[in-house]
């Protein structure tokens, strides 16, 4: 409590935080503009049978279930910034400017990612568009209709992506995640009053069962997310001219949770897949396009096949995007260049070995936690069988993670300001 009354009492922090507030607040009244011409009912309906698009709703703020001028919302950004990294494995100057050229290569790549977020927003939008038209939710649109909602959706990603930028600069918290945790925030008034609308007394011991869930389920969230192996390093000694430096002591934190979210926006992208190939083929063939359309939502609308996908992709996805992000090989040669040793591991090949097992190890604690997060809401329906008392793991797994990240960002800036 004190460090927050302090946060309003220095002018300069009390300014960073009312600027985020009011760029978080421009987001939220884009997000209430709808684009014209939709069916709201069937809208409706439509998110309500699809749990990939309601997923995908969060990623995008908040912003797709009522069709705003901004409905992708951040999803472009993520997206290109998601490719972006992927194509780090494939080219070595892509990886060198990420990895060995400091803040200005990083500056250069999150260009790049810029530059890559609009034609995927165009992609999208038509793709999505199309959809919804198929749907019943849009009505038929001409070629300059689609052309027109097109570009409004574009600019619309664009401009999240420019705000998110600007939320940033604060240093007062990652402005596309907080955008992200508003667009979560503000669904919660109307999911409290669905539950509240259809109280019934005597299903107490369920409310009081799924009120002990959600709050384990956020203790596990903590837990596993700031959950880390410290794995000691050590550093020769080492002179040069007069003086000595290394012979210190410190450690390489090993993440439980390495890969964040990502695993399961890049599993719920591949299971989208599916939707949109069965759009596109109606090109081809109007019935080939239905009967495909009709076959794939059958098999989603299971709940038990649903999760199993669901639940392996995630998994799978954990130990792809690990190995992405997280190079023993290049880790160990660091630690080598800098004269450092793990303890009791020689360097070289050794080390690599060691990070590789290890790593190994801990990312399969991890996958199964992303894993049974993501598929918490339908464990919990398949075994209540209530659908309106649900909890969305992926979104507690968001609100927590941007949570702890603010909150380490804010109390940087305070221990700045008080060490001035």
């Amino acid at each position: 409590m004190n460090k927050f009354l302090k946060i309003f009492k220095i002018k300069d922090l009390r300014n960073k935080v009312l600027i985020v507030i009011g760029l978080l607040v421009a987001f939220r009244i884009l997000a209430a503009i709808p684009v014209p011409g939709i069916d709201a009912a069937r809208l409706r309906e439509f998110f309500a049978s699809s749990q990939l698009f309601s997923f995908l709703g969060v990623m995008a703020g908040g912003t797709l279930s009522n069709l705003s001028v901004i409905m992708l919302g951040a999803g472009p950004y993520i997206t290109a910034t998601i490719i972006m990294q992927l194509l780090t494995m494939i080219f070595p100057n892509l990886k060198e400017l990420y990895y060995e050229e400091g803040a200005v290569g990083r500056a250069k790549f999150n260009r790049l990612s810029r530059y890559l977020t609009a034609p995927l927003a165009v992609l999208s939008g038509y793709g999505f568009l199309n959809l919804l038209i198929s749907q019943g939710v849009f009505p038929q649109l001409g070629l300059y209709e689609i052309i027109k909602n097109v570009i409004v959706i574009t600019v619309g990603s664009v401009i999240v992506m420019w705000l998110g930028e600007l939320i940033t600069e604060q240093k007062m918290g990652n402005g596309i995640s907080l955008i992200i945790l508003a667009g979560i925030v503000s669904s919660l008034p109307s999911a409290v009053g669905n539950i509240i609308k259809t109280y019934n007394p005597n299903d107490l011991p369920t409310y009081i069962s799924f009120l002990i869930v959600v709050v384990l389920v956020i203790v596990g969230v903590v837990i596993v997310n700031e959950g880390e192996r410290k794995i000691p390093v050590s550093y020769a000694k080492q002179v040069r001219g007069n003086k000595m430096y290394g012979g210190v002591s410190s450690y390489l934190p090993i993440k439980v949770n390495q890969a964040g979210v990502i695993p399961i926006i890049f599993a719920i992208s591949v299971m989208l897949f599916p939707q949109f190939l069965a759009q596109i083929s109606s090109i081809i063939s109007k019935g080939f396009s239905l009967k495909l359309t009709e076959f794939i939502t059958n098999i989603f609308n299971n709940q038990y096949i649903y999760s199993s996908i669901y639940f392996v992709m995630v998994v799978l996805f954990t130990y792809f995007y690990t190995a992405v992000t997280f190079d023993p090989s290049e880790i160990s040669k660091n630690l080598q260049r800098s004269g450092g040793f793990i303890t009791g591991i020689r360097p070289g090949e050794p080390t690599t070995t060691f990070l590789s097992k290890t790593i190994s190890r801990i990312t399969f604690w991890g996958a199964i936690f992303l894993g049974t997060v993501a598929i918490l809401p339908n464990l919990l329906q398949i075994f209540t069988g209530v659908s309106f008392l649900t909890i969305g793991g992926t979104a507690v797994l968001i609100v927590v993670s941007v949570a702890l990240e603010t909150i380490r960002q804010i109390n940087s800036q305070l221990l700045i300001r008080e060490y001035d």
